[in-house]
């Protein structure tokens, strides 16, 4: 998280040049409005942008937890190097900077450096999401299931890279297996 808030940083001093600029593309639009009762919750990341934060991580997933005074308690785990890895825990704290829609928000786990937090994609039904930050050098994409389906994921790609996301860089990320359903037949 500090090499993205370090990364913004020297992009808006003008000693780096992000995506956006790069691109000469519009800003970024988030989505209309985000739920944030429904929102918190556990996600598993399906895909992202490589990020030196996050390197050997496998298993990746984020919990949100509402707080009292408004902010998201952050908490993200993965396993390093395969599912059965040591778990890395990163824990930290989100707050809402754009209420009327609640889909801008910044992101801290080395106050008082924050990080944007966008939410540029969402499911009507808050069952995936794509989160990324102004510069598009950040992406990922979340689901409440290990697993996405194809179709859902191809759909997804599709909307980011209509907003200028670079879908060459994405790379998946190993999660488990999802449990598979008990079955009512005991034979």
């Amino acid at each position: 998280m500090l090499a993205k808030v370090l990364l913004s940083a020297l992009a808006c001093c003008g000693c780096g040049t992000t995506t956006t600029a790069r691109r000469n593309l519009p800003p970024l639009e988030t989505v209309p409005r985000v739920e944030l009762n429904r929102y918190v919750g556990e996600w598993y990341e399906i895909a992202a942008y490589p990020q030196k934060f996050q390197r050997g991580c496998t298993g990746t997933r984020a919990r949100y937890s509402l707080r009292s005074d408004g902010d998201i308690d952050v908490v993200n785990r993965c396993r390093i190097g395969t599912l059965e890895g040591k778990e890395k825990v990163a824990q930290g704290r989100a707050r809402v900077v754009d209420r009327t829609t609640n889909a801008k928000l910044e992101v801290s786990f080395f106050r008082p450096f924050w990080g944007d937090y966008w939410i540029i994609a969402l499911d009507a039904d808050y069952q995936y999401a794509a989160v990324g930050h102004p510069s598009r050098d950040y992406l990922w994409i979340l689901s409440r299931t290990p697993t996405m389906d194809a179709a859902t994921y191809e759909a997804l790609l599709s909307e980011l890279g209509a907003k200028g996301y670079e879908l060459d860089r994405l790379k998946q990320t190993l999660q488990p297996p999802a449990p598979r359903a008990a079955s009512l037949d005991p034979t």
